[in-house]
């Protein structure tokens, strides 16, 4: 028998050996349990997948990105066989990892019950168990259809073959561009086929070395992502290296589901999604429309202190402006269809920057009116798919917080490295203080327009801009927009997740397809550049991120209701309305119970609606001028004088502290 060599890369070593023909990526890494699979020239495989002379592999750890979607996949396996062991009526889907887990269609006579998800992890347990081997084949089209004769889902998948990816969300992981493999699970005693999947793989070797799993929920889901299509049962699930890690998961996702802002919308009254309006349509409270006041009034005044002028534009427009900015051709399939009238179609707006276009081409422009900031709280709508929209996250109506730049060349750097320390700042401002930034760059995709000179400027000159913040740049090669790339500033919450906050991107594009022009000093017409730029990506998700950042209980400059009266009795509670008479004087929001409910349960209620001051007034109170505080946090302080209780408040919203 041959010897056979090959390199084996870990992390910045390399090591070469001779090993004889046949050798596994098993063998080479046999003893150690935390490799699930081989990296072959880039190429991710399975471990029993015999090397070839000169291959150069890397070990792929349970742990990394990689090894966690292998893991997470295996699993998503071992869950479709055991539904269709217990349901054998089930038809596949589509059944790929995802961010912290795992997904699987089925189209199934009934919707699965939460009693359903039980019976299916004890029979995954089962099997888990036994040990199954995943065993990889390479089939032909002719052969894959008669295996799978019975799943009309893969059939239409094999049908698409090359394009799958991208005609049904999560079928990369199933179908490619080249061969087909279906994947066996393979009992370890018998070697009897135990159940079988069209997929890519790669996989575990075997189902035991699945550590820890857990099902989660159930929904409903449209096949390949279209209302047109018949809808299937999706059973979410999550898997972990370790039972620690799937226990540290729990919890986080416990505390998650307390801060979810849709829960504390409702029970804080800030605002509601009637089904009147529609999915993603949402509706701000008189609680929450104060503290979308605060936000956008901060907002206004630290971008009129920025120099930033402030513009208005309509909901509606003709077709044509979207077609001369792009969009049309490039965004369609996110635009609400057009409605026709006097002979026309016209578009809801889906983006303010055409309009804003047309405010700087409304007259002849200076280059001493440049930079010329525009801004803008404007209304779009777009179409998101049902099963993607989430409460105010992901919205189908909801306010931009836009801003224009146009400059010059000369002055873009500086404007970015300006633009992108306000961004951050402005983020400080509203409690978040954890940043890294992500570049988005352009593709191979032929939806990017623009020479590629450009965009390599505009690219570098973002790079500059970004590395002078003195934070982490994770790159995001084909992220960018069809016309420019762009820096995005991702803030982490108190609870470690990551939400994109602000976009900056550079268009020299639309300055091209709108014809914007400016006289420079001497005399000739120039172009401008455009920076696109919005601080908090929407005023409603910037909004759903500040509750769950703050599990509701907002700094007292924020609080919908700074202050709550709260009387010891029926006698004291006109003292009390003087105080806040006087508090809403100096611009404080306080209210004052005078419901006839006890004094315990009046603070019972101040503690559930997270109010930041109880101010506490019974007989020696009024006898000394004064009130007592009761904290959130349970703490008391009494006998503040008046005064002094309204310059503590004061104090704590000037300085936007949290209490």
């Amino acid at each position: 028998m041959s010897d056979v060599r090959v390199i084996i890369k870990r992390d910045s070593e390399r090591e070469e050996r001779v090993v004889a023909t046949g050798t596994t990526a098993a063998a080479i890494f046999e003893g150690d349990r935390s490799v699930v699979a081989a990296r072959v020239w880039g190429e991710l495989r399975d471990l029993d997948r015999p090397l070839a002379d000169g291959d150069e592999i890397e070990p792929v750890l349970i742990g990394s990105p990689d090894g966690l979607d292998i893991l997470r996949h295996s699993t998503a396996h071992v869950m479709a066989q055991a539904v269709q062991e217990l349901f054998p009526e089930a038809k596949l889907g589509i059944g790929p990892p995802v961010k912290d887990g795992f997904y699987y269609d089925f189209d199934v006579e009934r919707p699965f019950q939460p009693e359903d998800l039980g019976r299916i992890e004890k029979r995954m347990q089962q099997i888990q168990k036994q040990g199954q081997r995943f065993s990889r084949r390479v089939v032909g089209d002719a052969e894959a259809r008669d295996e799978l004769a019975g799943e009309p889902y893969k059939l239409e998948l094999i049908g698409l073959k090359g394009s799958a990816a991208d005609q049904a969300e999560g079928a990369g992981a199933e179908v490619g561009a080249g061969e087909l493999t279906i994947y066996d699970n393979v009992d370890p005693a018998s070697g009897d086929v135990r159940w079988k999947d069209l997929c890519r793989g790669p996989h575990l070797p075997s189902t035991r070395l699945i550590p820890a799993f857990k099902l989660m929920r159930t929904a409903a889901a449209y096949w390949r992502g279209s209302e047109k299509n018949p809808q299937l049962q999706r059973i979410y699930g999550t898997a972990w290296p370790s039972r620690d890690e799937l226990k540290a998961h729990l919890a986080f996702l416990a505390e998650a589901e307390k801060r979810d802002h849709r829960r504390l919308g409702a029970e804080l009254d800030l605002f509601s999604i009637p089904e009147e309006l529609g999915s993603g349509l949402a509706v701000f409270h008189p609680k929450g429309g104060v503290i979308r006041r605060v936000m956008e009034d901060y907002s206004r005044r630290r971008h009129e202190e920025a120099g930033y002028e402030f513009v208005n534009t309509p909901h509606i427009t003709k077709a044509n402006l979207f077609e001369t900015s792009g969009h049309l051709p490039h965004y369609a399939e996110s635009m609400f269809p057009p409605m026709e009238f006097d002979g026309q179609d016209y578009y809801l707006k889906a983006m303010n920057c055409p309009m804003h276009n047309l405010i700087f081409r409304a007259r002849g422009r200076s280059y001493r009116e440049l930079p010329l900031r525009l801004f803008e709280f404007g209304t779009v709508y777009r179409y998101e798919k049902s099963g993607v929209v989430h409460g105010l996250t992901r919205a189908r109506g909801f306010t931009v917080d836009d801003s224009h730049i146009y400059c010059t060349k000369e002055q873009m750097p500086d404007e970015l490295d300006t633009l992108l320390t306000f961004v951050l700042n402005l983020l400080r401002d509203y409690g978040l203080s954890e940043f890294y930034l992500e570049l988005s760059t352009r593709g191979d995709s032929d939806k990017f327009i623009g020479e590629p000179e450009e965009w390599a400027e505009a690219t570098e000159v973002l790079r500059q801009a970004a590395g002078k913040q003195g934070l982490e740049l994770v790159m995001d090669p084909g992220g960018a927009a069809y016309y420019g790339p762009k820096i995005s500033v991702q803030a982490k919450d108190a609870i470690g997740r990551t939400w994109q906050m602000s976009t900056i991107q550079v268009d020299f594009q639309q300055p091209k397809r709108f014809a914007l022009e400016y006289t420079a000093a001497d005399g000739s017409r120039q172009r401008p550049v455009m920076i696109h730029r919005a601080l908090f990506g929407s005023i409603e998700r910037f909004f759903a991120v500040l509750v769950e950042h703050y599990a509701g209980v907002f700094p007292p400059w924020l609080a919908p209701v700074q202050a709550v009266g709260i009387p010891i009795g029926d006698a004291h509670v006109p003292y009390l309305e003087a105080f806040a008479a006087e508090a809403r004087g100096r611009g404080l929001r306080m209210d004052v119970d005078g419901s006839s409910d006890r004094m315990q349960k009046k603070i019972r209620n101040a503690q559930k609606q997270k109010v930041p001051f109880m101010v506490i007034a019974g007989d020696d109170d009024i006898a000394d001028g004064a009130v007592s505080f009761r904290y959130r946090d349970g703490s008391q302080k009494n006998g503040v004088p008046r005064d002094e209780a309204l310059a503590e408040i004061a104090d704590a919203v000037a300085r936007r502290v949290q209490v």
